[in-house]
């Protein structure tokens, strides 16, 4: 404690932030001084006392990180899902908590990681955080589900017809051009072309077919005579994209 002007004062050794106690009389600042330092106390024995609680429930409370949670949640996964799971769980912005056990995590910790993250980081941090709770495996929310931050998608938009002839006029490759030409009169996804073949092609009715892979839908569109000189440019039998 020291005296600032005619005011008391005291230091946190721990930080070395300073604040005023709001006094000039010194009794005063003893009293202030010492209620402080006692709730300090009182909350550091209360801590150890909530933590010897939680073990008696869970034994691995007390070391069960975050990383655990992203091991567990990934078994549940399987094929592209699980592939998506992992990628986005490598997420850099995951560093700073992976190793922090459960009953240390702050919601400062959280807030650290969505600030240096991007929009996934806030979708995939939840479902972790949520999957936590669910399973019990977190004794209370890190952060209320109110006071999360929104989740903000940048905008999307389709590109328009002047750059889409732009991208085509600066092609030399023609399978890529073709590909390219196909994407945008089929609005289908890259993946749903690379996988089309001669034979999803009814000539007779001018009818393209394909299953995409992300719905699991059959779609079935009718094509005109733009469309089929791109489509004979094509093998006739086998792989579009070979």
């Amino acid at each position: 404690m020291f005296r600032r002007g005619k005011v008391f004062w005291c230091q946190d050794n721990g930080t070395g932030k300073q604040e005023t106690l709001g006094t000039k009389d010194r009794e005063t600042a003893l009293r202030v001084l010492n209620a402080k330092n006692e709730a300090e106390r009182q909350t550091a024995i209360n801590l150890q006392i909530a933590r010897a609680y939680l073990a008696a429930a869970d034994p691995e409370i007390a070391t069960r990180n975050w990383q655990f949670v992203m091991d567990e949640m990934g078994k549940l996964n399987t094929g592209a899902t699980n592939e998506r799971w992992l990628r986005a769980v490598k997420d850099k912005a995951f560093d700073s908590i992976r190793n922090l056990p459960f009953i240390e995590t702050r919601p400062e910790n959280f807030l650290h990681a969505l600030g240096s993250g991007r929009v996934s980081t806030n979708v995939f941090l939840r479902r972790i955080h949520n999957f936590a709770l669910d399973m019990t495996w977190l004794p209370w929310p890190v952060i209320p589900k109110k006071q999360w931050p929104e989740v903000r998608f940048k905008e999307k938009r389709a590109i328009t017809w002047e750059e889409q002839q732009a991208i085509i006029a600066r092609e030399p490759n023609l399978e890529r051009k073709a590909f390219y030409q196909l994407a945008w009169h089929l609005g289908a996804a890259q993946s749903d072309l690379a996988h089309l073949v001669a034979e999803d092609i009814d000539w007779r009715d001018r009818v393209i077919s394909f299953c995409r892979k992300k719905t699991g839908t059959v779609s079935l569109i009718r094509f005109g005579d733009e469309l089929a000189e791109i489509l004979r440019s094509r093998p006739t039998s086998g792989p579009l994209f070979p």
